[in-house]
């Protein structure tokens, strides 16, 4: 009986035991559920950021599409704008050239052409000179022939004086005429000359000017290019700077 009674109390000790241990595993289990859930709100919102990283991570690989794309078509320009600063340029120089060219060629011209009216006025000159002693020697022949007339008294010798008088005479008045429009021809070459050398004056002043243009607009050129170059530095470095500040966005999300 005593023993029963011994078994009875185990029993009931490890009933208590029983129902202590399966409060305890009630707890334990409510306590793993709630470690569940949040485990679970955690996954969740993990796979959320990582949705939400995942398309920062896109639209920063689209914006450095973009940044790319801008650059390249950037350079692209600035080549074609340099490409065409450059043919125009040539353009320009070749046209200045040109010109250039034909004044040079119009300074000879006019300085061959003054040359030449140099010469016949020259020659005009020696004419003159020649006409007004030919007149000179008409005169004091007149005066020889008056002389030998006072002095004899022979008919036929004064009318062949006269004569020879009066030839001499036309000849001396044709001679006056020949000198008079030899002057006149002088004269206009003279200014003619004149003019020649205003307007090869006026062409020095203009190919002079226009050599002085041709060496600015290359300087001017020059300066262009240099600007360009400085203008492709600055873009290629505010590219990489660009791309540098995208791969540190890129950097400071994944971490």
């Amino acid at each position: 009986m005593y023993v029963l009674v011994e078994e009875i109390s185990d029993l009931t000790e490890q009933i208590g035991e029983t129902g202590k241990t399966v409060h305890e595993l009630e707890k334990a289990k409510k306590t793993v559920e709630t470690e569940k859930a949040e485990i679970q709100a955690a996954l969740e919102e993990a796979e959320g950021t990582l949705e939400h990283e995942e398309s920062k991570i896109l639209r920063v690989q689209l914006e450095l599409s973009q940044v790319k794309g801008e650059i390249e078509r950037k350079l692209a320009e600035k080549d074609e704008e340099t490409e065409q600063i450059k043919r125009n340029s040539q353009r320009v120089v070749e046209s200045m050239q040109s010109t250039l060219d034909a004044e040079v060629r119009s300074r000879n011209d006019a300085l061959r052409v003054k040359k030449k009216m140099e010469g016949d006025l020259n020659e005009m000159e020696i004419q003159l000179s020649h006409a007004n002693r030919q007149a000179a020697e008409a005169q004091k022949q007149l005066r020889n022939v008056q002389g030998q007339l006072k002095n004899t008294s022979l008919l036929n010798t004064k009318k062949k004086l006269e004569a020879d008088f009066l030839q001499i005479q036309s000849e001396v008045d044709d001679t006056v005429q020949e000198a008079r429009n030899a002057e006149e021809k002088a004269k206009k070459a003279i200014t003619d000359a004149a003019m020649m050398a205003e307007e090869l004056k006026k062409e020095q002043d203009t190919s002079a000017h226009l050599e002085r243009m041709k060496k600015n607009l290359e300087v001017t050129v020059k300066d262009l290019q240099h600007r360009l170059d400085e203008a492709e530095s600055l873009a290629m470095k505010g590219g990489k700077k660009q791309l540098q500040k995208l791969e540190a966005r890129v950097i400071h999300w994944f971490h």
